[in-house]
């Protein structure tokens, strides 16, 4: 049903701008999901030209018509369509945007809000804008995985030397106590050559 309505939009857009006017089509739609007897309220950003007015439109479900809300100026002058709540349907410029504010939205409120902005050459850019469904349930995202921590390899040489690798696990334990055994040795020689030759004399003596 949705898609139907999309298409239906874009077909009235087609014969809005059938005059052979400059327009800018865009297709990009917001869903949004107000809560009931709250307000709502949707932004016509006014891009790449210097907009004059801006006209709403809403694409009433199940109907396959296109109701005209009404018209607001860069001056806020504004005009309602016919039979359209002016107490609750808002319509005001907002810096660079045109707004449309819906107070105590329903059930009834339900559609796609789009809105036609035209400069004072008459170019138009539309826009279907906002896919209304009030008191709606948003998708539920899937939630965020963590991933997981890196598994650190497990070694297995104490209880299985002869397994690849293990060799050299086992090796250069034993290299590094015999390099220093050796480098004992070496440093106690060295030493003992460095000792005059009394010294020497009476070391051996008291050691015999």
């Amino acid at each position: 049903m949705i898609l139907l309505q999309l298409a239906w939009t874009l077909l009235t857009v087609l014969q809005w701008t059938a005059d052979g006017s400059s327009q800018i089509l865009q297709t990009e739609t917001v869903i949004v999901y107000p809560k009931i007897h709250s307000s709502e309220t949707m932004e016509c950003e006014c891009i790449n030209i210097t907009c004059d007015s801006v006209y709403w439109f809403r694409t009433i479900p199940n109907e396959g018509s296109a109701k005209f809300l009404g018209r607001c100026n860069n001056a806020e002058r504004v005009s309602h369509g016919t039979d359209v709540e002016q107490a609750r349907f808002k319509l005001n410029k907002r810096g660079m945007s045109f707004v449309l504010r819906i107070i105590n939205v329903t059930h009834k409120d339900a559609g796609i809000y789009s809105c036609l902005l035209k400069d004072k050459n008459n170019r138009e850019m539309w826009k279907p804008g906002f896919l209304l469904q009030p008191g709606g349930t948003p998708p539920t995202l899937p939630p965020k995985t963590k991933p997981k921590p890196p598994v650190k390899p497990v070694c297995t040489c104490k209880n299985n030397p002869s397994q690849d690798g293990c060799g050299c696990l086992v090796l250069w334990p034993l290299v590094g106590l015999i390099a220093g055994l050796v480098l004992a040795i070496i440093c106690t020689l060295y030493y003992f050559s460095r000792l005059p030759k009394k010294c020497r004399h009476h070391f051996v003596k008291r050691t015999k």
